[in-house]
């Protein structure tokens, strides 16, 4: 079980349990976290789980693969270093405390 704070563009913090074996996306899709969108599913077939990770957590996370990468290019005001595709990050103990912040919209 990991601790991830989602952290709304507004500012407000939502902070709950996500199950390890989960995504970060159904960690959010499950607590009615909005912000978080994710039509495809999870599939890593759209960009609508898209978030900009805190910077703390950045360099601590598995680097991104190349179907994610590419998907990145068609989220909202995707950030080079930051931004990740939430149904691409697996949780785990190694993710507990996990910050990540939503855009302003998702597309």
């Amino acid at each position: 079980m990991a601790k991830i704070t989602y952290i709304e563009h507004s500012g407000k913090e939502h902070v709950v349990d996500v199950a390890n074996g989960l995504t970060v996306m159904e960690g959010a899709r499950d607590n009615g976290i909005p912000g978080i969108e994710a039509d495809c599913g999870g599939a890593c077939a759209c960009s609508t789980c898209h978030v900009y990770v805190d910077e703390a957590w950045v360099e601590k996370l598995p680097a991104k693969d190349m179907m994610e990468e590419d998907m990145l290019d068609f989220a909202y005001q995707p950030d080079p270093a930051r931004s990740r595709l939430t149904c691409q990050i697996k949780v785990t103990d190694a993710v507990d405390g996990l910050v990540v912040h939503l855009p302003e919209k998702q597309i």
